[in-house]
This record gives structure tokens, C-alpha cells and sequence, in this order.
């Protein structure tokens, strides 16, 4: 089943060659599934099956992510791999270069189909690549720096973390959901959260989780964090167990817990925290259970300079935890950025 826009976001691992068609029919039909016309489909299939391939033939441990675009309209496609890397990023847009005796049209093409075009490689870590394609004539901008992956527990098909982006004048303001447990009762309660969340997203953050506790009465419950992010400071109210980091080049800066409680079952009165927050290169971080919270030990310089599409990328592919759902979101602006994120259970 493919997703429609706010449903979980297909992970396919590129262990086959195989697997590259079956990233370019998978995008196709997400594609679809986000109302995107006429060609689009089929655009969004040849993104997907150039990204694939690049993986296939250059790398190791690598993926396809596919799912409606975390904010504003379109879809994102993602590729993740381990290494080795590319040496010369410039020169691998030009139509023609190949060092597999290919064609060679692989990220020249996908830089001209795509709507926009973000990619970063290095030796040690690999390469990360967000192409993300919308209708031209509803936007030419790219959507606000926003990331934002969920993926549902190995053996799935519906996913108990869920998340939402709604932006409101100059503002954004995000909501993390991880249900109590994982398949369908957790699933049903995060996503009357989230219909719950849409229209109220330019309140009070702890008016707004007041809101959905009372919401989630006589549902297994969840644990759930609402940030915002107004350009110069970012703003945090959680309940339960999620944490939002406050990170600069330099390292994590800031580490914040959501009250004790659960939302929708003796939920305290929340509290809205501020998140630390140093100009242009600061990074604010919230994710769900699902994410091993030792990522921070490998945190590099480098990681924390990822825009945030690449970042909660790179997060669920190497920190995943494969028996949980998991799921990240990031803001980022001029000023920085803002990614929100929950702790893992041992």
C-alpha cells in the first residue's frame, strides 16, 4: 500500500539491482498518491530509479525513502547510502561522465527533472541526496528548510509515530507523536492527534497538547512534543519520553526531556521551554524511541551542517532502531535550524 499524504514513508533498500525498479514503480505511485499531474509520475519514477542506480552500482548500504513532501506540496525522494563516496560532486552533473562505463546521465538528470536538488558527499560518510518535485504551477519555491522522515517498526504496514508541519505567518510549528505501543491502536491514536493538531497550529504549543490530551480520552494514549520556530528562536512543549537538543557545529549544546505523563492518560499541565539558540548555525533536534538516542556520540561537524531533509535522513538510516517505530523532523531557516526527536528505550 502506498502512502497518502501524512501516512508513514517507504523505506526500500537497495540490496539488488532489482530493488531500482522497484524504486522507480514505488515512486510512481506515491507520486500519484500526492496528486501530482500529468507527467509527474513519471518524473518522480526517473528521479527515483537514477537515485537507485547510483546506489546500485557505486555503493553499499544504501535506501530509497518516498513520501509526501514533509511540508508544502509535492513528494520527496531521498537516497541514503554508506560510502565510498563521491570525489567530485561538480563533475558528476555532467552529462556524459561515468567511472562504470555507463551513460552517465544519472545526477545531471536528476538536477534538471527535480523541482529542487540537495546533495551532500563525503568518504567517510557516504552520500545523501533529497530530490523533491512538485507541481510548477502551484509552486517554483522549495518548500521551507523542513525534514522530516516516519517509518514504521520492521514487519509493519501501519506506524504508531506520526508527525505534522503547519506554517502561520513567519512561524512553523511541528508535531512529534509516538503512540503507546505500535500497529493499528497506536496508529488510530496518532492520527486523531494530528487532525486534532491541524487547525489549532498557530496556538499556544501548550494549549495545543490540552487539546490533543483531551482528544486522545479512551485511546491507548502517546507521548507527544509540538515546536515552534519563529526564525530568531525556537520554542519547545513535550509530554512523555522525547527530548529536543539544541546543537551547533560544536556539539550538542542542549538537551531538553518531556515532562512525565502520558497524553490522553494523566497528562500534567504542559510547559513550554526555549530552546537554546546561537544564530545562524544553531540546530534544535527532536525524534521519537525508534532513533538510538547514542547518535550524538558519532555527531560530526559535518552531520550537524546537514540542511535538514539530509539530516533526519542520515539519522533514521545509520540510528534507526529496526523493532520500533521512528520517526524525526527538522526545521531549519536563514537563522539555522530546529529538528524535533524522542530518546530510545534499551
Amino acid at each position: 500500500m502506498t502512502p497518502a499524504p501524512g501516512m508513514p514513508t517507504l523505506h526500500i533498500p537497495i540490496d539488488h539491482h532489482s530493488a531500482v525498479h522497484v524504486a522507480a514503480a514505488q515512486a510512481r505511485d506515491v507520486a500519484r498518491a500526492c496528486s501530482l499531474p500529468g507527467a509527474l509520475p513519471d518524473r518522480a519514477a526517473v528521479l527515483a530509479s537514477e537515485l537507485a542506480s547510483n546506489i546500485d552500482k557505486h555503493a553499499r548500504n544504501g535506501a530509497i525513502y518516498l513520501q509526501p513532501a514533509a511540508a508544502g506540496s509535492g513528494m520527496d525522494i531521498i537516497g541514503v547510502d554508506h560510502g565510498p563516496g563521491i570525489a567530485d560532486i561538480g563533475l558528476s552533473f555532467t552529462d556524459g561522465y561515468s567511472t562504470t562505463n555507463t551513460l552517465g546521465a544519472g545526477l545531471g538528470a536528476v538536477r534538471r527533472i527535480a523541482t529542487d536538488f540537495t546533495i551532500r558527499s563525503e568518504a567517510e560518510y557516504g552520500t545523501l541526496a533529497h530530490a523533491w518535485i512538485a507541481d510548477p504551477r502551484l509552486t517554483r519555491q522549495p518548500p521551507a528548510a523542513v525534514g522530516a522522515l516516519c517509518l514504521p517498526a520492521s514487519g509493519q504496514r501501519q506506524c504508531g509515530d506520526s508527525y505534522a508541519v503547519v506554517g502561520h505567518g513567519r512561524a512553523w510549528t511541528g508535531l512529534v507523536l509516538d503512540g503507546l505501543g505500535h500497529g493499528p491502536e497506536a496508529a488510530m491514536a496518532v492520527q486523531r492527534a494530528v487532525r486534532t493538531f491541524r487547525p489549532l497550529a498557530d496556538h499556544g504549543l501548550a494549549e495545543i497538547l490540552t487539546a490533543i490530551d483531551r482528544a486522545l480520552r479512551h485511546t491507548r494514549g502517546a507521548a507527544a512534543a509540538a515546536v515552534r520556530v519563529h526564525g530568531d528562536r525556537a520554542e519547545y512543549c513535550g509530554i512523555g519520553n522525547i527530548r529536543a537538543l539544541a546543537l551547533s557545529p560544536q556539539g550538542v549544546q542542549q538537551q531538553l526531556t518531556g515532562q512525565p505523563g502520558t497524553v490522553g492518560y494523566n497528562m500534567p499541565t504542559p510547559r513550554t521551554r526555549t530552546l537554546q539558540w546561537h544564530g545562524r548555525d544553531s540546530v534544535a533536534l527532536v525524534h521519537t524511541d525508534g532513533v538510538d538516542h547514542k547518535w550524538t556520540w558519532d555527531a560530526s561537524p559535518a552531520y550537524l551542517r546537514l540542511p535538514p531533509s539530509l539530516m533526519v535522513a542520515s539519522l533514521l538510516h545509520s540510528h534507526r532502531r529496526r523493532r520500533d517505530d521512528a520517526t524525526a523532523l527538522a526545521f531549519g531557516s536563514s537563522q539555522g535550524v530546529t529538528c524535533l526527536a524522542t530518546p530510545s528505550v534499551p
